[in-house]
């Protein structure tokens, strides 16, 4: 993974921590643009309970607001559970930064942080790239993860609204997304998305069955038809490239048909055929 550059949490975090001071948690509000929307019930009981025993180890970072509130820019978990911890004050950094500004260091911070669940992140990158016009590979080095991952997380908005909702809330990874997006129409990947949920299926049998769904989409009729050589073509071309090939040939003429499912099997084909 390559090494985070930009507003990530290091830099604003003074090493000294001399700009620290505690600020009323009622004088504090939530970012209203903040990119985390699910904060898991018993991870924040967990860190109340740290928080207890050894208070806040880490100061929340915010921004001032009018009439002497505080606007967070990272740290909202810390604030929540130092909430039910009974805390009145937390140790806090004030920036001096506009509402877009907190909005890209709350979206960076999270990410950087892995803070946050893969629909959440797919939706903080696609933001990222809307408001503030990074490309995919300044986003890979202001975050530090890799172009191909980033790329990744953004097929998942592709997904059907109830898909997006089973990411959410944990019932689809993002490897069992991955590999329901293989599949053609919505209808498809929700009847599948449905099927793997119900059955309880791992990332590797969601591929298998998604595979299988797609094929048999096909008509047989067709498949029967194709000359032999072709289809053993196919088949030599398959275990080399080590993915699904099709040949459509035509008289003199036709074309070679070479499937990928993520840029990193792309780069691994690229490599093989250059």
């Amino acid at each position: 993974m390559k090494t985070a550059l930009g507003k990530g949490l290091g830099a604003l975090i003074p090493e000294d921590q001399t700009g620290v001071k505690e600020i009323d948690l009622g004088r504090i509000e939530p970012n209203p643009e903040q990119p985390r929307k699910v904060f898991d019930k018993g991870a924040l009981e967990e860190l109340s309970a740290s928080i207890k025993e050894k208070g806040v180890l880490q100061p929340v970072i915010v921004r001032q607001a009018e009439g002497g509130k505080y606007y967070l820019i990272a740290g909202e978990r810390r604030w929540r559970a130092a909430k039910m911890a009974g805390l009145k004050k937390i140790p806090a950094i004030v920036k001096d930064a506009s509402s877009s500004e907190a909005l890209e260091l709350a979206l960076i911070e999270n990410i950087q942080r892995d803070d946050l669940n893969p629909l959440e992140t797919a939706e903080a990158f696609q933001r990222l790239i809307d408001e503030y016009k990074y490309t995919q590979e300044e986003l890979s080095k202001r975050v530090g993860k890799e172009r191909a991952t980033i790329a990744n997380y953004l097929r998942l908005l592709k997904l059907p609204s109830e898909l997006k909702g089973f990411v959410a809330d944990g019932r689809l990874s993002m490897g069992h997304a991955k590999a329901i997006l293989s599949l053609p129409t919505k209808n498809a990947q929700i009847e599948a998305a449905r099927a793997v949920i119900k059955k309880g299926l791992s990332v590797r049998e969601t591929e298998r069955l998604c595979k299988e769904r797609a094929f048999s989409k096909k008509s047989a009729k067709t498949v029967k038809r194709k000359d032999p050589n072709i289809l053993s073509l196919e088949e030599r071309l398959k275990q080399s490239l080590g993915t699904k090939v099709e040949i459509k040939h035509k008289g003199k003429k036709g074309k070679i048909e070479i499937e990928y499912y993520s840029l990193e099997e792309l780069d691994r084909l690229l490599e093989i055929l250059l």
